[in-house]
């Protein structure tokens, strides 16, 4: 009602309007318009939240933009929700790509119809002549850090127990060594007649729901790359390119065929605001989650989950027993985090945790936004 009356008030001071049915009138066009912007919004459906994206406390007008940023960074400067960033985000046509922000770039707050946009303002170089100028995707600033998914994106990471098995595995380092890392050699075995680069991947954790039980699939962790240097009929030499970690004696080889960009991922509600998943197991059960780990997630692609989907952490219901009446009861779900849906399989998905107000443990439930709890 506050914000009618002040809207109300706005149109009067501007327009000297008297009567009451034209001021009625503009505010019917107003709000039909703003509607209209928000299914029009990049990245945002017309089933998202109707609602104004609350800015963050202390929000600054304008942020230029440095190296080592990220979008989700920068937004959760100027909003509470930073995922929301694409339905203030409005690009600049006048200027190349006008989607991608870039080191250097000033962004503006302001305000159309009473809601948040930013823009980038941005130096172009004209160039008369026609010839063709490449675009530089790789200097444009991603929406989260690659840097703390990048082992995540492309290896094997859920498969089934068959899909391990089959696979070419490491039998010795050069000079007998048992362990080797970067830029070492080793021999291996059943590498395959025709791929010459590999993902080096060991088995990891076995996910199984915790409610319902069901096996999920297994884990395959990325340990590194290789490439092959020389192929025989029975073994074969290859060199690590890459390693996480070292590499042992019976850590599993996987071809690859065709190596992909960072994707882009578009922060966006789940399409099923119904759908509930819990933290998988970590490798170390005792360990407690904060911003930027990354987690297993008990929902997949046929629960509908995406790249880009949002959601909310909640801590996870506790038994406990009343100190004084012996009574059981529970401390219920709180809101503790955010975290980004990066990947997807079947049954499982990996989201990095953007958000957190205290630690995350495994058992922790995955609700979208939009849902009560």
């Amino acid at each position: 009602m506050t914000k009618m009356n002040t809207q109300i008030q706005v149109c009067s001071g501007r327009t000297h309007q008297s009567t009451l049915g034209k001021m009625v009138k503009k505010i019917t066009k107003n709000v039909a318009g703003l509607l209209a912007g928000l299914t029009l919004t990049l990245g945002v459906s017309s089933t998202a939240l109707a609602d104004t994206p609350e800015l963050a406390s202390n929000f600054p007008d304008r942020y230029t933009v440095v190296d080592g940023d990220t979008l989700w960074g920068i937004s959760s400067r100027f909003l509470s929700d930073p995922w929301r960033w694409p339905e203030v985000w409005q690009g600049n046509p006048q200027v190349e790509n006008p989607d991608l922000i870039y080191p250097g770039d000033v962004l503006v707050l302001t305000f159309v119809d009473g809601r948040p946009v930013l823009r980038a303002l941005r130096r172009e170089t004209v160039k008369l002549s026609p010839s063709p100028r490449p675009t530089r995707f790789v200097d444009a600033i991603p929406p989260i850090d690659p840097a703390a998914i990048e082992a995540y994106l492309s290896s094997p990471l859920v498969t089934d127990k068959g899909e391990l098995e089959k696979a070419g595995y490491i039998v010795q380092g050069m000079d007998n060594r048992l362990v080797a890392g970067k830029y070492d050699q080793v021999y291996a075995r059943k590498v395959g007649e025709d791929a010459e680069s590999f993902r080096v991947f060991r088995p990891g954790r076995t996910f199984v729901d915790p409610v319902s039980k069901e096996l999920l699939g297994y884990e395959a962790i990325h340990v590194g790359d290789a490439n092959m240097l020389r192929r025989g009929d029975d073994v074969s030499r290859l060199v690590l390119t890459k390693t996480h970690t070292d590499a042992n004696i019976r850590d599993r080889l996987r071809p690859i065929y065709k190596k992909e960009a960072l994707p882009f991922f578009h922060p966006k509600l789940p399409k099923n605001d119904d759908i509930r998943g819990v933290i998988l197991t970590t490798e170390n059960e005792s360990t407690e989650l904060g911003a930027l780990s990354v987690v297993a997630v008990s929902l997949g692609e046929r629960e509908g989950v995406e790249a880009g989907d949002v959601f909310r952490v909640l801590s996870q219901k506790v038994a406990r027993e009343d100190p004084f009446t012996g009574e059981a009861f529970q401390i219920p779900e709180e809101k503790i985090g955010v975290a980004l849906v990066f990947r997807t399989f079947e049954k499982v998905s990996y989201a990095l945790i953007t958000d957190s107000s205290r630690h995350i443990e495994p058992g922790d439930v995955f609700m979208s936004p939009n849902a009560d709890y």
